[in-house]
């Protein structure tokens, strides 16, 4: 199916994969390219910058080393019409462990801090949670069939977005109701072609997509969303633990709860589990929601 601008899955996923690729300009200072929608307007996908983020942190650390968590503060809305600078700054490197800071810059102001660890990879005591039994992905409709069924109760503009093909697809297995519902989602993502054998890349798109669908959650007890009301939503921080390697082109469910929200801000948590039911990642972001109006 083509997406924007005519575009396949395959060339959607080929931007987004050069959206990941950060340009080296100097020693430890690297340039993000700009949005993946050309003439973008609003503000930069928090995901994006992460993404970048951990990927200019890796290639500052030895090879062999494997990015595990990372923890990042939001402070302001980036800007799509231009590229982001990475400054990246190398705390630590022992022998097991790495550890570097990241600020992201537009012009000439921080848009988001991170700090990112590596690790060389060994053996351990290992246990897991597991994996919520939900309906396979082949059984569930895609994001954008759903909401093209679905969607023209939604704000104006709103249903046009949802229903463009993406880089990377989602299918929900418990599709969105009207009125108060448990603060959690499930959901299925991949991207939606062939990323490559590059773990790191598979990581980037996985740090790129953890940003999806999470903020949302904390909405859900309230009966709103920001498809149907006037809502002011912004992540402020996130976190990822990135467990056991996996594919992001393959299937991983997403499974989100969201245990508080108060003070125009909202508590979320997220695992993301492989097929197989291995845990492979873990997420936890605060974000703003606020009513307007």
């Amino acid at each position: 199916m083509d997406g924007e601008f005519g575009l396949t899955a395959a060339e959607l996923v080929e931007r987004m994969v050069r959206l990941l690729d950060v340009e080296e300009i100097d020693t430890d200072l690297y340039r993000g390219p700009r949005s993946i929608r050309p003439n973008m307007q609003g503000r930069v996908f928090g995901g994006q910058v992460i993404a970048q983020a951990l990927v200019s942190a890796s290639r500052s650390v030895e090879e062999g080393r494997v990015a595990h968590s990372l923890h990042a503060y939001f402070m302001r809305a980036g800007d799509p019409a231009h590229p982001i600078i990475y400054q990246v700054m190398r705390d630590y490197d022992g022998r097991s462990f790495a550890t570097r800071r990241v600020v992201a810059l537009q012009h000439g102001k921080p848009i988001l801090n991170l700090a990112a660890s590596f690790q060389v990879p060994e053996g351990g005591m290992a246990h897991q949670a597991a994996m919520p039994e939900v309906p396979l992905p082949e059984a569930l409709m895609s994001e954008a069939d759903y909401w093209a069924q679905h969607g023209d109760s939604l704000r104006p503009g709103v249903k046009d977005n949802l229903i463009q093909p993406r880089p990377v697809e989602f299918r929900i297995v418990h599709p969105p109701v009207r009125g108060p519902r448990p603060a959690q989602q499930r959901g299925w993502f991949r991207a939606a072609a062939p990323l490559g054998d590059d773990p790191a890349l598979h990581r980037a798109v996985l740090a790129f997509a953890s940003d999806m669908m999470l903020l949302h959650t904390s909405t859900l007890p309230h009966g709103v969303s920001w498809m149907t009301h006037s809502v002011q939503t912004a992540s402020l921080d996130h976190a990822l633990w990135l467990h056991e390697d996996f594919r992001a082109d393959d299937w991983l469910l997403y499974a989100t709860e969201s245990p508080w929200a108060g003070h125009a801000r909202g508590f979320n948590r997220g695992q993301i589990f492989a097929r197989d039911g291995r845990l492979v990642a873990s997420v936890t972001q605060e974000g703003l929601i606020r009513m307007r109006g």
